[in-house]
Formats: C-alpha cells, structure tokens, sequence
C-alpha cells in the first residue's frame, strides 16, 4: 500500500475509533482537545495506522471491526455514555466495547428501538439532518385523538424550534401511529403537548428499514451488516 492510501483524514480515524461523527470531530479538533503524536491537531491533518492519536488525553484507536447493537431501551434507562448521577445507562446493559456510543436519543421516559455502535461513520449518517432517515413511533394518549386533532397534527403544529409535521399520522386505538424523518429534542412529546394530549407511553418501532421486532424490554442483539444496512433505507408509506 502506498504511503498515501495508508493515511486517513483525522476526522475519519476517530469516526472509525467511536469518538464521534466526523462532524463532530472536527469541534473536537477545533477546540485543541486532540492530539497527534503529543502535538495538538489541526484541521486539515492526516494520520497513519503508526500514529499515537488522543482525545482529552486518552488514546483513541480504532477497533478491528465495527459492531453494532440493537437495543430495546426500557422506560427509565438513560441514552448516554455515563451519569454522574451514577444512573442505569444503556451502555450498562450491553457488552462492553471501546467507542460504543448511541445513535441519537430516546428520553428517559421513552422506549424502543436504539442503535448502539462504535460505528462513527453509521452515527453521522442516521443523525445528520441531510440524510432524513425515517422513524415510527407508537404513542399512547390520554384523551385518544379526534378526527380533528390529526388534520391539525397533519398540518403541522407550531413549536419554539419551528414547525412540527409528521410525514404521516394515523389513529389507533392506544392513540397514534406517525413517523419523522427529523430527529429534534423531544419532538413528538413537546408536539403532542402543544396539542393538549399527555403522552402516557412512547415506543419507537422502527428506523429506516429497521424494525424492533419480537425484542422485549432490556433485550438486544448484534446486528449483520444487512441489518445496518436496512437501517439506512427509506422505505417510505
């Protein structure tokens, strides 16, 4: 291999290593917390399989093979490395794996299907806000909606970050069915209270092609590179 083939971007290497999205790496390197060979790195920089690459200090190196899970995340577990708080996180319920991180979020108090990974590559591409990657979730309400209330939700509902409108909604008996492709912070709890609904349950069932399946609470598996795969697809209604 040549000696060109054989370096990497800097943002690609701790993608690869689970540090972060290459997006994200790149505020890592801009704020002077990485390091090449114990010289603080800039944008722009390239490394090689012989480089000592660190973050905050610790030495980052990518795994051999990336391997991701799917978790079902039960109600009251946190989505996030650790707690100072010293609470469950969902990282405490899987093998432990240098760079597993989440893939976005579920609230504390919401449940379902979560992607766990030290894929950085993958993370980058389910997140970022270009690629649109569909979710649906399942809502419990209290009162259940009227005819009325999804035209509304169709239309869009008006929240503090803008606009809320899920690509489809449809009544069920517990409450709705309805799927986003964006990813803000609590979207589908703060819509439905801009609603009047209360949410008295919150599953998500699917990522892109993704599905949770006959998984049970506290339950995951390892998935094949098909299974990731699906989780990129947009299979559309």
């Amino acid at each position: 291999m040549s000696e060109d083939r054989a370096r990497e971007r800097l943002q690609r290497f701790l993608s690869r290593a689970g540090v972060a999205s290459r997006r994200h790496s790149e505020e890592l390197i801009l704020a002077g917390r990485v390091t090449v060979n114990g010289r603080v790195a800039h944008i722009g920089d390239q490394v090689e399989a012989s480089d000592q690459v660190s973050v905050d200090g610790r030495n980052v190196r990518p795994s051999e093979r990336p391997v991701t899970y799917m978790l079902y995340k039960p109600r009251d577990v946190l989505t996030t490395a650790s707690d100072e708080l010293g609470r469950r996180t969902v990282l405490d319920m899987l093998p432990r794996a240098r760079g597993l991180h989440p893939v976005g979020r579920l609230d504390r108090y919401s449940e379902g299907l979560l992607l766990v990974t030290t894929d950085g590559d993958l993370t980058m591409n389910l997140t970022h806000p270009r690629f649109e990657h569909e979710k649906e979730y399942a809502v419990w309400t209290s009162p259940l909606p009227t005819a009325r209330d999804l035209q509304a939700l169709r239309r869009g509902v008006m929240l503090e970050d803008g606009v809320s409108r899920p690509d489809w909604a449809d009544a069920e008996e517990f409450g709705l069915l309805l799927q986003l492709h964006e990813g803000r912070n609590r979207q589908v709890r703060r819509t439905m209270d801009a609603l009047g609904f209360r949410v008295r349950r919150l599953l998500r069932t699917r990522i892109g092609g993704l599905t949770l399946g006959d998984l049970q609470p506290g339950e995951w598996r390892e998935l094949t590179e098909h299974e990731v795969a699906l989780a990129l697809e947009r299979p559309g209604r």
